[in-house]
């Protein structure tokens, strides 16, 4: 019989007991409808998922949201939009009860001595070319100079495929002001002329993703197995999609069979009463979602599926420590 044991030396039993009482249960909320800018290609405008709840702006009625949200079992709330900084009362009451990662475009400086340890990710789109021409203006000058050596904060680095054979000065420039890098892939949701993906730029960029991994393991916060899936689409020789995806709000989930899925996982509107599909959008096509979190919690919940070789097993932990590590369960 294959077990865990007859398959990990000491060393790797030891990481796989690190994360395997950890028991993340996570919901994703709508901070707000709002935002200080208006990228090409952010699912959350393309979808016009801004438009499906008017947001509730009562910060009691919030709280009282949020301890429902713990009675239910989530210990980890991930804040989106919209720019949750535009609403940092709304932040603050998340952060006060639960385990807190927001996701912002890193225009505004999250004050430190109000939220000393809160996980926050700044999303950068490549290169400063590439920035103004998808958001409008180069971020990375504003939130480097906001967050330049934070312990609590890194880079959310969606490459697009005019990143290809670029991505490493974009690493070296993260690394130069003392912070660490998570790469995911752009979906290209608004078809916006090329940034959509052909097979021969993923290959390159998932090589690319594995030498830069590689070069600067202090700074890039991944794992190849994560390259490979999220560069092919597919896991275990399965291709993800619709019927694989994990991250489909409980509500709304009808598929049958069900696949293995985050428990009780929720997308929330910003009114505290509307769920979204999953955790990009409705309007997305599943099966060309390069969503870094779906991929990653596509490993997750298939652990059993790991469960068959050594190496299999291992690329599975080495997911799962990458994802704890990115939401602070476990230290860098």
């Amino acid at each position: 019989m294959i077990t865990v044991s007859s398959l990990l030396d000491q060393p790797w039993q030891d990481r796989y007991k690190r994360i395997s009482n950890l028991n993340i249960r996570s919901s994703i909320y709508d901070v707000t409808n709002q935002c200080n800018l208006r990228c090409k290609g952010c699912f959350f405008f393309s979808s016009n998922e801004h438009q499906a709840a008017r947001e509730e702006m009562d910060v009691k009625k919030w709280e009282t949201f949020i301890d429902r949200e713990k009675e239910r079992g989530v210990n980890l709330a991930i804040l989106i939009g919209g720019e949750p900084t535009l609403h940092l009362d709304r932040v603050e009451a998340f952060y006060r009860r639960l385990p807190t990662y927001c996701a912002t475009n890193g225009l505004i400086g999250i004050p430190r001595d109000r939220f000393p340890d809160m996980m926050v990710g700044i999303s950068l789109w490549g290169s400063p070319e590439d920035e103004k021409l998808l958001r409008g203006r180069d971020t990375f000058s504003v939130s480097s100079k906001n967050y330049a050596g934070d312990p609590y904060t890194y880079y959310l680095y969606t490459i697009t495929p005019r990143q290809v054979g670029k991505i490493e000065s974009v690493i070296k420039k993260i690394a130069d002001v003392g912070l660490k890098v998570h790469l995911q892939l752009l979906s290209n949701d608004e078809k916006v002329d090329g940034f959509s993906w052909s097979e021969q730029e993923l290959q390159a960029i998932g090589r690319e993703m594995d030498e830069v991994l590689d070069k600067h393991p202090r700074t890039v916060i991944s794992s190849k197995y994560y390259h490979q899936i999220i560069t092919t689409g597919k896991m275990m020789g399965r291709p993800f999609g619709w019927n694989e995806c994990p991250s489909v709000t409980e509500s709304l989930d009808n598929r049958k069979p069900q696949p293995r899925r985050l428990i009780h996982f929720v997308r929330w509107a910003s009114d505290l009463k509307t769920v979204h599909r999953c955790c990009t959008s409705a309007t997305r096509d599943c099966s060309t979602c390069k969503d870094g979190a779906a991929h990653m919690s596509w490993a997750m919940v298939n652990k059993r599926d790991h469960i068959r070789s050594t190496e299999d097993l291992q690329n599975w932990i080495e997911v799962y420590e990458m994802f704890a590590k990115l939401y602070r369960f476990i230290p860098w």
